[in-house]
């Protein structure tokens, strides 16, 4: 006991020491924090803190092996210790440069995964699980497991690292509760890291804590994630691992949560899963009007109560644990739809991307209908065939009238203008008239089809119901898509489409699926313009 309080004033009176300077440091050097729209403060702060924080903590370890103690006896330098502390350094080493140069996400999770590998080589490995008497072996799961749970813990306090002194109070809460746990089952060793490190961080505390001085940078927030990573892991050897895990996991419950949530808010908005933003939990609680230390000490209650909440739970053996675990969800629950968080999965929107989902990748019967028009279109031989399989395509999605305007090589351009209703008066025909009836597909409304034959190339008419004249389809509440359909070695054309709106409106998918109707029409006229068989 001695030797770990020892320990822990050691840290302190370091990083109390060590931090100013590495402030300074940061500051000649150019390794600073500027202002940014995702950034909460408004002047340049050093971001090399971190540096104070991995000093301390190795030192306060070396000060610690001088002392007569039990525990000074048992802190030995190993195989396994030696790995992860060359982990340690790796990671803080990327971090580290990456606040004086900023690197890519590739490079730093590579350099993350390394040094995870290197604590699992070491020993450090969740080979499975144990709770009241209840074992479950991981096996060659056992690395993904191991290296999963070193990637979380170092992203969730990098992610958390967003406002003065929020990671490292966090951090420190998480070592205290681990302190206390290692020496109620008398692991001693576990203990003395913890306090080394969390002594680290209360000395920091004094520089970081609101209004900041100088931060930890992505070298201190990954080096304090990886150190608990590894200290539980190592603590769990001893002990039940499934009980010692989930220590630093409730304790750590805000910013592994974040650190779960932020790349599934990313999909489901459309943005890049890894790319910052500023909708992590402590950016929400400060855009509903709290200030930046209000926010953190509301953080730092809630993370003092889940670590109270760890020490009971891992105490108790009986249903009260799953009252409480309940109890915990719920509050979650609650946190979440306070924040908003939930607005993302609103009915409206999750089935309207799922319905989006479901018909892009074919699920829907009619998608599915739809592309075998598409492959219809494909396999046509005659611009006959080609437009009536098309009219089938839009008499599908739903539309009211459409032309396909053929121009003859040679003829004036037309324009939309030229297309108009008053540009095909019953004078502009020069013969070639087609007419055709025929029932839709809901039994209802008739289908009126004609093929007119102009000085330069034809038009084809096709239109459902009523609207069978260039009078129904004029004025408001109309939409009108005019598609060019390219140039071919004679001729060159033009879709136009139209749906009148007030009837019924358009389906998500509606104008998804136009695109694949243009492409697919354009490459069949292709082919026949250049095939042997072209017939216009």
């Amino acid at each position: 006991m001695t030797a770990v309080f020892l320990t822990f004033i050691v840290a302190c009176a370091l990083s109390l020491t060590f931090t100013p300077g590495a402030k300074r440091l940061g500051a000649r050097f150019g390794a600073v924090d500027a202002p940014s729209e995702r950034k909460v403060h408004v002047h340049a702060i050093p971001r090399i803190g971190g540096l104070a924080i991995i000093g301390a903590f190795f030192l306060a370890l070396a000060a610690s092996a001088v002392l007569s103690t039990q525990v000074a006896d048992i802190l030995v330098v190993n195989r396994r210790n030696l790995l992860a502390a060359v982990g340690a350094v790796a990671v803080f080493s990327v971090g580290f440069v990456d606040d004086f140069r900023r690197l890519g996400p590739r490079i730093k999770f590579l350099v993350q995964l390394l040094a995870a590998s290197l604590a699992y080589y070491g020993g450090l490995r969740i080979e499975g699980i144990a709770v009241e008497g209840i074992a479950m072996e991981f096996g060659i799961l056992s690395y993904l497991i191991t290296v999963f749970w070193f990637l979380l813990l170092i992203n969730a306090i990098n992610l958390i690292d967003g406002l003065d002194g929020l990671a490292a109070g966090v951090a420190f809460f998480t070592s205290a509760v681990m302190v206390v746990m290692a020496i109620m089952h008398a692991d001693y060793l576990v203990a003395l890291e913890f306090a080394a490190l969390g002594g680290a961080l209360l000395g920091f505390l004094r520089y970081n804590f609101n209004p900041a001085s100088v931060f930890m940078g992505d070298g201190g927030s990954y080096f304090i994630g990886y150190t608990i990573a590894a200290l539980a892991i190592l603590g769990s050897l001893k002990t039940q691992v499934g009980a010692t895990l989930l220590i630093p996991l409730l304790a750590l419950g805000v910013p592994i949560f974040d650190t779960i949530l932020a790349p599934l808010r990313r999909f489901i908005r459309g943005r890049e899963m890894f790319q910052p933003d500023k909708g992590h939990i402590h950016h929400q609680l400060v855009a509903m009007g709290l200030s930046s230390r209000r926010a953190v000490l509301i953080i730092y209650g809630i993370s003092f109560s889940l670590c109270l909440l760890a020490i009971v739970l891992v105490n108790i053996r009986n249903e009260m644990a799953g009252l409480l675990l309940i109890v915990l969800a719920g509050g979650a629950f609650l946190i979440v739809r306070k924040l908003g968080y939930l607005e993302y999965l609103a009915a409206d929107k999750f089935f309207g991307w799922l319905r989006d989902l479901s018909d892009d990748v074919g699920f829907t019967r009619d998608r599915r209908s739809f592309l075998s028009l598409q492959l219809e279109i494909g396999r046509t031989r005659s611009i006959e065939a080609l437009w009536d399989h098309t009219c089938r395509a839009l008499e599908m999605l739903r539309f009211d009238r459409a032309e396909l305007h053929i121009y003859e090589r040679g003829a004036p351009d037309a324009t939309p203008e030229r297309d108009s209703a008053s540009s095909f008066g019953p004078g502009a025909s020069t013969g070639g008239e087609r007419r055709r009836t025929a029932q839709s597909n809901d039994g209802n409304q008739a289908v009126w089809e004609t093929t007119e034959q102009r000085t330069w190339g034809t038009r084809r008419v096709w239109s459902r119901g009523h609207h069978r004249r260039e009078a129904d389809v004029q004025g408001n509440g109309h939409l009108r898509i005019e598609i060019p359909l390219g140039s071919g070695i004679s001729s060159a054309a033009r879709l136009i489409l139209i749906k009148d709106l007030s009837l019924e409106p358009i389906q998500p998918y509606t104008l998804r699926r136009v695109e694949y109707l243009r492409r697919s029409v354009m490459n069949a006229m292709k082919r026949l313009h250049q095939g042997p068989a072209k017939r216009l």
